[in-house]
């Protein structure tokens, strides 16, 4: 049997290029099927786009040899601080969380990196390998599995063949969909409203996260006197703040953001998408398997969707590496349900985590307020719960990859 090569990966975003860097570590060739022209992928400009990279993440890309790349543009994360109240009004109780990097040893839980540096190090990366091959504007089709492998049918009319597919193609993958996976999920009646805000005074490599009633307003930092905001409205609400310019959406702001880092103003684009909870009933099926929001989205209220998708991609690699040094055939059935057995819990239990704590949050509920608040004060005041929160937050608990284990 010919194969084009060990691994198909449906999806270019950050996910699959990772999972074919990760996987040709272990000496498998995969080919990236990606819907983006490279051009634009490599002369994106600043946008405003970032995340909130943790611990176990920055590991993982240090040990994909992609981290150096990348170093001189993130920026650390040092504390973060977590309040509750109501726009205009700031926080309305004196319990708050307040985790600080020094009270565990590894360093910074984490740092923000900005998309398009985090993109173009993988193409770079996924160029120099000689078990990478990118397939730039392509689309797939179709997909059919047999006893020995997967084919994939391109829109060119380009059919290839692996052992193995991977869906790496977001929350509506059409790779899930073509095998008969369904999903369980629900609306949350949120949309983020998501962009970078240039201010005045220096952010001291703090992170903010204030809860009011419609949804929470986080606040990352980025290089310099910058940050990135991700601010969850009402999907009504949040299409009139979208329709403003940004003047307008600036005064909308002001009154949630407050005045702590001085005067701000709108750096870059400004983007928002609704928010859902939705996840994949199967991660994997015949010959096949998903990673990142293929598999699972959530909340980005703890700002751990791309995390937890380094993590598939971390244990998928593992996985697939092990079998194949053991001689067996990485696409079937035992080896893929290994990979669904260590992330189906995880996932389920950040998903859970992340939904409760917005329904907690997300509301005005007088009853609902004093609990928080309360519980907020005393995971602050017990040094060893607050730790526990830390090294979650830097994603140091649970069965690690060996990629994330440093």
């Amino acid at each position: 049997m010919t194969y084009d090569s060990d691994i198909l990966i449906v999806g270019g975003g950050l996910n699959g290029p990772a999972l074919a860097l990760a996987a040709a570590q272990a000496g498998l060739s995969s080919a990236v099927i990606d819907t983006q022209p490279k051009a634009v992928l490599e002369g994106a400009a600043f946008d405003g786009r970032a995340y909130a990279l943790a611990l176990g993440s920055v590991r993982m890309l240090r040990a994909l040899g992609l981290w150096q790349a990348v170093a001189d543009k993130a920026q650390p994360m040092l504390e973060i601080k977590v309040s509750d109240g109501r726009a205009g009004e700031g926080p309305l109780s004196p319990f708050f969380l307040h985790f600080d990097h020094a009270e565990i040893e590894e360093g910074p839980m984490g740092h923000m990196l900005e998309d398009r540096f985090l993109r173009r190090a993988l193409i770079e990366a996924m160029d120099e390998n000689d078990r990478v091959r990118v397939l730039n504007a392509a689309t797939v089709v179709a997909q059919e599995v047999d006893a020995q492998g997967v084919t994939v049918e391109l829109a060119d009319g380009r059919s290839l063949r692996a052992r193995l597919l991977v869906g790496a193609d977001g929350r509506a993958s059409g790779t899930a969909a073509r095998a008969g996976i369904r999903r369980t999920g629900w609306d949350y009646g949120q949309t983020a409203l998501v962009c970078a805000i240039d201010h005045e005074k220096p952010h001291g490599g703090i992170a903010h996260q204030f809860f009011m009633p419609p949804g929470p307003l986080a606040i990352l930092p980025l290089p310099g006197n910058r940050s990135s905001i991700v601010w969850s409205e009402t999907h009504e609400t949040a299409e009139r703040f979208m329709a403003l310019d940004d003047a307008g959406f600036l005064e909308v702001l002001r009154p949630r953001f407050g005045d702590f880092l001085g005067d701000i103003a709108i750096a870059g684009q400004r983007f928002s998408y609704p928010l859902n909870l939705t996840v994949a009933n199967s991660f994997v099926a015949a010959r096949l398997a998903l990673i990142g929001d293929a598999a699972h989205g959530m909340h980005p209220i703890a700002g751990q969707g791309l995390n937890a998708g380094f993590r598939d991609v971390a244990a998928l690699a593992q996985v697939l590496g092990e079998a194949r040094a053991r001689g067996e055939e990485i696409g079937t059935a035992p080896v893929l349900e290994r990979y669904q057995g260590w992330r189906r819990f995880d996932t389920a239990t950040l998903a859970m985590t992340t939904d409760l704590t917005n329904r907690l949050f997300s509301n005005d509920n007088p009853l609902l307020r004093a609990v928080r608040d309360v519980g907020m004060g005393a995971v602050n005041a017990v040094p060893g719960l607050r730790r526990g929160f830390i090294r979650e937050a830097a994603g140091l608990t649970g069965d690690l990859p060996d990629l994330m284990r440093g």
